[in-house]
């Protein structure tokens, strides 16, 4: 005889319903795991729903174990991270990435539940909070292989943030300020005749004829400069970051392979070396810490320590700031427009660096080496770079005497 429930309706196998509650179930076996399972309705209509859909997934070879249903989006990302071999600094800029946008927003909803609008709500909130488009791309490039993972680990059918990221979303990368070479000049001229800034001359020199990563000049040691083969040999770079034991230095891999490069010093920059060791001597600065193995650097704060990645920035806006509050007084008296500098960065003198080297017409592929780039196309966006009208005017220039000849 078929079982019924309070109502006097038969029930398929593998249904029930609780008589201390009237909670409906229905049990079943699934077929990836061969685990029991069940699942709980308030009435005989939803839990068939449910019936439905668990024998479509099992259909489709989708798996229905109850632990992977309560999966959320943050357990998905950890188990995709474990998946991944990546340098250890790498993995914690992902991981706090992820923390900082994600884990209590779109990571805390079931994998099973995410739609593809729940994907496209969350970056246009990011949207909407003034992220950049490069910020909201770096989560999705974080969101979307979990997903597919999930898809190929038969959890979901389909990846929900597939073209679910929009050129809309986001402000749009802001263009590199690349100093002019007549920038260049007031700003050496000013920190020249500065009694207070003239101490980085030699640093900014080597910055801007270099052309080193933050990372890279913060972690020069001594070792790295060989004034007789007039050489220097990067290979690695300082981070000041949090392991787990709190921020301090770490030296890591430079951030490419093609990082590891060893330079030819121009006498520009030998000079600029041999004036930064007198300096260090004079202000009796001597390197007092060990980073993994490194000591003995060069650019060092007061205490003997590297100076931070922030120290450096600090510096450059310091410096731009006082000339550009000199340069309103001096014009202003002068009864003329004020030249002012654009606020720079490390990463804007390292541009500017490549940018010079650009014009000067260095072959692109010596350009990527020195640059340490890992793909040429990367060193075309800089080779490419127009800072203003006078580049065009010199390149035509160029181009009329080429064509005299």
């Amino acid at each position: 005889m078929a079982r019924k429930d309070n109502k006097g309706r038969n029930l398929h196998t593998g249904e029930s319903q609780r008589k201390i509650d009237g909670l409906y179930m229905y049990r079943y076996t699934d077929t990836r795991s061969g685990k029991r399972q069940t699942v709980y309705a308030g009435d005989l209509p939803e839990l068939r729903e449910k019936e439905k859909q668990i024998a479509k997934d099992m259909d489709d070879n989708i798996l229905t174990d109850a632990a992977i249903k309560k999966m959320t989006v943050n357990t998905l990302f950890g188990r995709y991270m474990q998946t991944k071999e990546l340098a250890e600094t790498t993995r914690i800029n992902y991981v706090n990435m992820w923390n900082g946008h994600a884990k209590d927003d779109i990571g805390n909803i079931k994998v099973v539940q995410l739609r593809s609008s729940h994907v496209k709500a969350f970056y246009a909130k990011m949207s909407k909070a003034e992220y950049s488009h490069s910020t909201i791309k770096l989560i999705h490039t974080l969101l979307y292989p979990a997903l597919e993972m999930a898809v190929d680990d038969d959890i979901i059918r389909k990846n929900p943030a597939r073209n679910a990221l929009s050129s809309d979303y986001g402000e749009a990368a802001k263009e590199k300020d690349v100093l002019t070479f007549d920038e260049q000049q007031r700003l050496f001229n000013f920190i020249c005749e500065s009694n207070v800034y003239n101490v980085y001359v030699p640093m900014l020199t080597i910055m801007l004829e270099v052309g080193l990563r933050c990372g890279e000049l913060i972690g020069l040691t001594w070792s790295d400069v060989n004034m007789e083969k007039k050489d220097l040999f990067i290979n690695h770079q300082l981070i000041y970051k949090d392991f787990g034991d709190g921020y301090k230095f770490h030296a890591s891999d430079t951030k490419t392979d093609a990082g590891i490069r060893t330079i030819p010093l121009s006498q520009t920059v030998q000079k600029a070396f041999t004036e930064q060791r007198k300096l260090n001597f004079m202000l009796g600065r001597h390197s007092t810490e060990t980073v993994d193995g490194y000591s003995d650097f060069i650019f060092l704060a007061k205490t003997g320590r590297p100076l931070m990645p922030s120290a450096v920035n600090n510096i450059l806006y310091n410096i731009v700031d006082t000339y550009n509050k000199e340069e309103v007084i001096k014009a202003k008296k002068e009864h003329r427009k004020a030249l002012l500098l654009p606020k720079i960065s490390a990463h804007n003198l390292r541009h500017t660096a490549c940018t010079n080297m650009a014009k000067r017409g260095m072959n692109l592929k010596i350009l990527q080496y020195i640059m340490g780039h890992a793909h040429s196309d990367v060193t075309m966006d800089v080779y490419n770079h127009i800072a203003d009208m006078s580049d065009v005017r010199e390149e035509i220039a160029r181009y009329e005497k080429v064509v005299e000849i």
